[in-house]
C-alpha cells in the first residue's frame, strides 16, 4: 500500500454544517469562537459546536478521551458536513489512542486543521485512509489578522476539493527551487515538529514514494537541522519522491535571538539546502503553507505534481468526491 488517501468524503454543500471540536489547545477568549462562528454564518453555513469545545485543562482543551469522543461524534453526526478543529496549539496527539477510527472510516468527511492538528492528519490518513485539509481551524477563520486570501482559499478547497495549482503568496510570489525536477505522488506531512511526534507510534508517518510537505513556526535553524537529521537517520527520507517546504515563519535565528549568537551561523535556507540537496529529489521552498501571513489550505493524502523548476505544486485530484459518501479509491490501495 502506497502512502496517500484511500477514502474520501463529500465536499461542503451550500448551507452545510461545520462541526467543531477542540482537539488540542483551548480557546483564549470566548469571542475567538464567536468570531469564527459569525464568519461561517455570514457565508450561509451553520456551525455545530461539540459539547466539550469550551473545556479547559491548563494548556489543553480538557480530557483527551472527551476530545477524541467529540471528534468521533462529529464524524458520526449526519447533520455535520465538515469537521473542523477549534485550533492548534498542543495536545492533539493525546487524543489518537482514544479515537474511534472505525467511526471515522465509516463516516468519512472533510477534516480541517493545521499546526498541532498535524498529528491527527497523519493518524487519520494512516489508520482510516482519509483525505484531509491542512487549513485554519475555527479560531483562525475568525481571526482579526487572518487574510481574505486565506479564508477564500479554505472555502474553495472545502467546496470544490482543491484540485489545481496551489496559489503563491499574494504579497510575495517568489518560490525558491532547491532541487529541480518534476514528480507526481501523494502529498503527506504537516508541521515538522508534529511529524516527529508520530515516530515510534502505530501511526508513524509513511514517506516512501510520497511528496513530503512540512513547515514550522519559531523553530530556529538548529532545531530544524535536528528534526531533519532525526528523520534522515530513521530512514524516513530515503524513499521520498519530492519535498515541499512551506512557510518557516520566525525560524531564522535572528528572528528569535541576537544575531551574534553562535547558533545564528546557519540560516534556515542553509539548513534546508544541507538536508534536501543530498536527497536528489525535486524540492521547493516558500509556498504560503504554514504560520505566515497567508495560508493556502492544502489537501493532504491526494496525488499532486511538484514541478520544482518552476516552483509550482498542483493538486491533481480533488480531496473530496461528490458522487458517493466514503468513496474508496481502488487505485490507491493497489
Amino acid at each position: 500500500m502506497r502512502p496517500g488517501a484511500t477514502t474520501f468524503g463529500r465536499p461542503l454543500p451550500l448551507g452545510g454544517t461545520i462541526g467543531v471540536a477542540a482537539a488540542a489547545s483551548p480557546y483564549d477568549a470566548r469571542s475567538d469562537i464567536e468570531r469564527g462562528v459569525a464568519w461561517w454564518e455570514s457565508h450561509g453555513y451553520r456551525v455545530k459546536l461539540a459539547p466539550g469545545v469550551f473545556d479547559r485543562d491548563d494548556y489543553v482543551a480538557g480530557d483527551p478521551r472527551r476530545r477524541a469522543g467529540d471528534l468521533a461524534s462529529l464524524f458520526a453526526d449526519p447533520e455535520v458536513d465538515v469537521v473542523q478543529a477549534l485550533q492548534g496549539g498542543y495536545g492533539s496527539a493525546e487524543t489518537i489512542p482514544h479515537l474511534d477510527v472505525d467511526v471515522v472510516a465509516a463516516n468519512p468527511k472533510p477534516f480541517v486543521g493545521y499546526s498541532d492538528i498535524t498529528a491527527l492528519h497523519v493518524a487519520l490518513q494512516r489508520r482510516a485512509g482519509l483525505a484531509t485539509v491542512y487549513g485554519y481551524g475555527l479560531v483562525g477563520v475568525g481571526g482579526r489578522e487572518t487574510s481574505e486570501f486565506s479564508r477564500t482559499r479554505l472555502l474553495d478547497v472545502l467546496t470544490n476539493g482543491g484540485a489545481g495549482a496551489v496559489p503563491r503568496d499574494p504579497d510575495d510570489p517568489y518560490v525558491r527551487t532547491i532541487v529541480g525536477g518534476t514528480v507526481t505522488a501523494p502529498l503527506v506531512g504537516g508541521c515538522l515538529w508534529l511529524v516527529l511526534q508520530t515516530m515510534g507510534t502505530p501511526w508513524e508517518i509513511d514517506l516512501d514514494g510520497a511528496i513530503f510537505f512540512f513547515e514550522d513556526y519559531k523553530a530556529p535553524p538548529y532545531y530544524v537541522d535536528g528534526m531533519l537529521t532525526q528523520l534522515a537517520q530513521a530512514g524516513k527520507l530515503d524513499g521520498v519522491a519530492g519535498v515541499v517546504v512551506g512557510d518557516m515563519a520566525g525560524c531564522d535565528w535572528g528572528d528569535l535571538r541576537q544575531s551574534s549568537d553562535w547558533r545564528a551561523s546557519r540560516s534556515i535556507e542553509d539548513v534546508l539546502e544541507l538536508h534536501l540537496e543530498r536527497l536528489g529529489v525535486p524540492a521547493i521552498y516558500k509556498l504560503p503553507l504554514g504560520h505566515g501571513k497567508h495560508l493556502a489550505s492544502l489537501p493532504l493524502g491526494v496525488r499532486c505534481t511538484l514541478a520544482a523548476d518552476t516552483g509550482s505544486l498542483s493538486v491533481d485530484e480533488p480531496a473530496f468526491r461528490r458522487d458517493s459518501q466514503g468513496e474508496k479509491d481502488e487505485q490507491a490501495v493497489a
